[in-house]
């Protein structure tokens, strides 16, 4: 059989996750399967050349046979709509207009693209994850903050400079804590892990132990919580009408504490004609969300 004749297979594209305390790298297969993967700690400070070196020494680390032939990078915070800049990112050291793309290209000698990462996490899901089914959807990243992605009609929506879907900061309670973002009162500063250590000093996890072992103070917190998610999704509800809200993030592996209260706050603030047919759903692909679709945005970007 001749070489023309032999299917060619797809390589593996690498996805990094980019956050505040730890950078994360997988090997993904167009499949979505995440074949191989690094963590390491993301440099204190978390200064823009600080970072690159970081990640310049990952993806050696990674693919030290350079077998992989472009990068894509979830960052959190907004990007330019070409995926070449991350514009700010609130939860990093010194991040303003910075040229990752081409800086990763000089660094790896590979093709890099660049996108929010809860929009990375969206796509992840959308593609292969619980968002199959829906053309219609949002996902909300419960984390550290609160990131959002949309997909309308299949797609994943930035808006006219790449910069839509910051959902985690709509304004929630107009006096409400001072947020990074420089909004005041956003969804954020109600439903994020900070928002949990500033308000009761300790770790989403333990607050879910406390309610599991039947402390009426944390039982209180999380229906608390959910009537607060439950609001900001109201709004979002309004205005996208999605057929599916999918919860991501390390605040979702609580979901079963705080959902029901969401649940019934969404059907005393919505509308049925604004909700029919709505489900709401935690994510299923955890913290491999954002690598699998940043490699998979680099996959359509540079057409592998």
């Amino acid at each position: 059989m001749s070489d023309a004749n032999v299917p060619s297979v797809a390589p593996l594209i690498l996805g990094i996750d980019l956050g505040g305390t730890a950078i994360k790298l997988g090997c993904c297969d167009p499949q979505g399967k995440c074949m191989r993967s690094l963590t390491i700690p993301t440099p204190q400070p978390s200064t823009p050349k600080a970072v690159l070196a970081a990640i310049a020494s990952a993806v050696h680390e990674i693919d030290p046979q350079r077998t992989i032939p472009a990068i894509g990078i979830g960052m959190p915070g907004p990007t330019d709509i070409a995926g070449r800049i991350a514009r700010i990112a609130i939860n990093l050291d010194d991040w303003h207009e910075v040229p990752l793309a081409d800086w990763v290209e000089a660094a790896t000698n590979r093709p890099t693209t660049l996108a929010n990462d809860a929009n990375c996490a969206g796509l992840g899901e959308a593609l292969y994850g619980v968002g199959q089914p829906f053309k219609n959807m949002i996902l909300l990243t419960l984390g550290t903050g609160v990131g959002g992605a949309i997909i309308l009609n299949g797609d994943l929506f930035t808006g006219r400079s790449g910069s839509a879907g910051e959902l985690g900061l709509i304004t929630l309670r107009p006096d409400g804590p001072p947020c990074n973002s420089g909004n005041q009162g956003s969804l954020e500063q109600f439903a994020s892990v900070q928002a949990i250590r500033r308000d009761w000093h300790c770790e989403p996890h333990e607050l879910a132990e406390r309610a599991r072992d039947q402390d009426e103070g944390a039982i209180a917190f999380w229906q608390d919580y959910g009537r607060n998610l439950g609001a900001g999704l109201a709004s979002l509800i309004y205005v996208l009408t999605p057929e599916a809200v999918i919860l991501g993030g390390g605040i979702a592996a609580s979901a079963d504490l705080f959902l029901p209260w969401v649940e019934a706050e969404i059907e005393r603030r919505v509308m049925p004609t604004s909700r029919e047919g709505l489900v709401i759903l935690p994510a299923a692909l955890g913290n491999q969300a954002g690598m699998i679709g940043a490699a998979q945005l680099a996959r359509q970007r540079f057409g592998y």
